[in-house]
């Protein structure tokens, strides 16, 4: 089982070891309404068995919330990679799991890189399932991401707490 840490010096949460269960992920398409083509694939989490996304977030306890965070990034961009995504692929992110940008996207970072994937390729969308606690901070982790090359979005807008005001 992996745990998650926080220490001053990294300024970001370090998790040791796996998760103690897998996962995969299905790729959803977001049509271009105009063209009725795909512009992008949203990854979303699977059970290698069939789960659903709801039974395997019910296994992602507050301590593995981190580390299953990270695993969905990086799983996402192997997956896609495999399958020759030529579009953007979009990854849903928890905002409140970002310590500091910099050093919290590292992982994403790395398998990017080891695969060729380009990051321009990459779109992070703030999930409408957690309340953003501070504002500031999610602005500049977009503002961030942003710099490094990525897009960002508000995932499901008009859905849970992603609404205008969270755009605003």
């Amino acid at each position: 089982m992996a745990r998650c840490l926080r220490t001053e010096d990294e300024g970001c949460r370090r998790c040791d070891g796996a998760l103690d269960f897998d996962f995969t992920m299905a790729f959803q398409p977001i049509v271009d309404v105009a063209s009725g083509a795909p512009f992008a694939y949203e990854a979303l989490v699977r059970g290698i068995d069939g789960e659903s996304a709801g039974e395997i977030l019910s296994w992602v306890t507050p301590g593995t919330l981190y580390r299953f965070d990270q695993a969905c990034r990086v799983r996402a961009i192997e997956i896609a990679h495999g399958l020759s995504c030529g579009q953007l692929l979009s990854i849903n992110f928890l905002p409140n799991a970002v310590y500091e940008p910099d050093a919290c996207i590292q992982a994403t970072l790395d398998v990017a890189q080891a695969l060729g994937f380009p990051l321009d390729r990459i779109m992070f969308e703030v999930t409408e399932t957690e309340y953003v606690r501070d504002r500031r901070h999610l602005r500049n982790i977009v503002e961030a991401y942003n710099a490094m090359g990525f897009s960002t979005a508000i995932d499901d807008f008009g859905g849970g707490y992603a609404n205008l005001d969270l755009l605003v």
